[in-house]
């Protein structure tokens, strides 16, 4: 569902099918944001936050998860995440959440 909205507004998706796979892809690719899950298989969302900050990458990250907790959202953005979203999002907070990446990246998104 997410990929359909975010392709609907004009953006180009890239999919990796767990944790890991995700840091394999941002070894090869660069894209403008990442939109992270916390629950996957092999490393969950915190475990790639945790990556990415000790590789010391710089990439706008949103979490995207059914996780409600205020410590989660907490963690998640201690950990580097720009926001964090309810599943499902709302069309209106992708939106928003996409204007804000592009002007963090400079106006590319």
């Amino acid at each position: 569902m997410l990929r359909r909205a975010l392709e609907k507004e004009g953006h180009e998706v890239i999919e990796a099918t767990n944790g890991k796979h995700c840091l394999e892809m941002l070894e090869n690719h660069q894209p403008d944001c990442l939109f992270l899950d916390l629950l996957m298989p092999e490393m969950n969302g915190y475990e790639v936050l945790e990556a990415l900050q000790h590789q010391g990458k710089h990439l706008p990250v949103v979490v995207v998860t059914a996780d409600i907790q205020d410590t989660s959202r907490e963690r998640c953005l201690n950990l580097g995440a720009i926001a964090v979203l309810n599943k499902p999002p709302k069309p209106q907070e992708l939106k928003i959440i996409l204007q804000h990446i592009q002007i963090i990246n400079g106006g590319d998104c």
